[in-house]
């Protein structure tokens, strides 16, 4: 499974790097949990989740980025773009890179 994962984040790297995007951080940690990617384009930062599933069974990649999920995200963007940038944060935003199979979807501004 961790493999599958690093090679879906290697994969939405080298194709949002394709697409204009810089890559700021690999999997920034805290104890509230990880991103996986933060990157940065002409309009901010862009924090990016990458999910891969081998199938769209239950509802697919994008659909397991679930509620508790978003929420757990947003609290470590919070704390990584207070620990970068202080009160004075550019504009910010979430992606998701969803795997299904050899698909992948990019979901800009997905919550």
């Amino acid at each position: 499974m961790q493999a599958r994962g690093d090679a879906a984040e290697e994969r939405a790297l080298a194709f949002l790097v394709d697409h204009g995007l810089s890559l700021v951080e690999r999997n920034a940690t805290s104890r509230l949990g990880e991103i996986d990617l933060v990157m940065r384009d002409e309009a901010g930062i862009v924090f990016v989740e990458v999910r891969a599933r081998a199938s769209s069974g239950f509802g697919g990649a994008a659909a397991s980025v679930d509620a508790a999920k978003r929420r757990r995200l947003q609290r470590e963007a919070q704390r990584w773009m207070n620990r970068r940038f202080g009160d004075r944060w550019p504009p910010c935003r979430f992606d998701v890179c969803a795997f299904e199979g050899a698909r992948l979807e990019w979901i800009r501004g997905a919550f």
